[in-house]
């Protein structure tokens, strides 16, 4: 898998409009009392931005794991304990289903509680917790907004790149959200980062080898839960690659094309929508 990962093209997705979206962070950054960092559960180190670490400056955070429903249970909690053992609240959430969502509340109001206190003690009336939301692009920040606010207040899609202006969202009588376009990086040093993000869909299928990418993440679950190919498509391990993963279960559903050739493109995209969806089964692509 090694080779083939160096043979990969470049997996780097910076559109001209996150270069904006670090613009508007770095201004609106004195705004906000509190920084709600989301990763997604399934790859909480490839999803961590690491130019928000500069960006943010010591500012107070909240570490959200979103879409933990479909991440390893084990491994998430794993992850909490170790953002608390670094002084950082952490929280597993599911944004969809509404889990975890009120602990999150809950946590930036009591960061944000110095700042918002300050003002009633100076004799004016209290003002409302500030918080900002980042993330990478498809990670589910408007989702998130969306179950926070109660309506469809924040733009939603299931691709990457979507939310790309800033938006103060009011969240009952305490709390006040700033939404922010998502924000990847210019280079990803490990391209394993590329691939993990790839995997779970926060680079664009469009600018990807998506046959080599399935290729890849067939062999990825063959080495965390062999059992998931098996049971999902009846592909019974017999040290097949990942190209041979997918010629299999492109015949096993039928993807063929004239004169019965596997259609491997819509076998990628079988098997990439059945991993992302949680069909598969509840993975992790990542240990601490």
């Amino acid at each position: 898998m090694n080779k083939e990962i160096l043979d990969l093209p470049a997996l780097q997705w910076y559109p001209g409009h996150m270069k904006r979206a670090r613009d508007i962070i770095t201004e609106n950054l004195p705004l906000v009392d509190v920084v709600v960092e989301l990763l997604d559960a399934r790859a909480p180190i490839s999803s961590a931005n690491p130019m928000l670490a500069e960006i943010l400056k010591g500012k107070l955070r909240v570490v959200v794991l979103n879409k933990a429903d479909l991440a390893d249970e084990k491994i998430t909690r794993e992850f909490v304990a170790n953002f608390k053992a670094q002084n950082i609240k952490a929280i597993a959430i599911d944004a969809k289903e509404g889990r975890g969502v009120k602990e999150t509340v809950k946590a930036i109001e009591i960061l944000a509680k110095p700042y918002t206190e300050k003002w009633a003690k100076a004799g004016a009336k209290k003002r409302a917790a500030r918080c900002m939301i980042l993330g990478i692009p498809n990670v589910g920040k408007s989702t998130l907004i969306n179950r926070l606010a109660g309506s469809a207040k924040a733009k939603t899609a299931d691709k990457p790149g979507v939310t790309r202006n800033k938006q103060w969202i009011k969240i009952g009588a305490n709390l006040e959200l700033l939404d922010t376009p998502g924000i990847l990086w210019p280079k990803f040093d490990d391209m394993r980062v590329g691939l993990n993000l790839a995997f779970i869909g926060t680079i664009s299928d469009d600018v990807m080898d998506i046959e080599k990418i399935a290729a890849l993440l067939a062999e990825k679950i063959r080495e965390y839960k062999k059992e998931a190919l098996r049971d999902r498509f009846k592909i019974e391990d017999g040290g097949l690659t990942g190209e041979e993963i997918m010629e299999v279960l492109g015949k096993k559903r039928g993807c063929l094309v004239k004169g019965g050739a596997v259609d491997t493109e819509k076998a990628a995209r079988i098997l990439i929508n059945e991993f992302r969806s949680g069909k598969l089964g509840r993975f992790t692509l990542e240990n601490i």
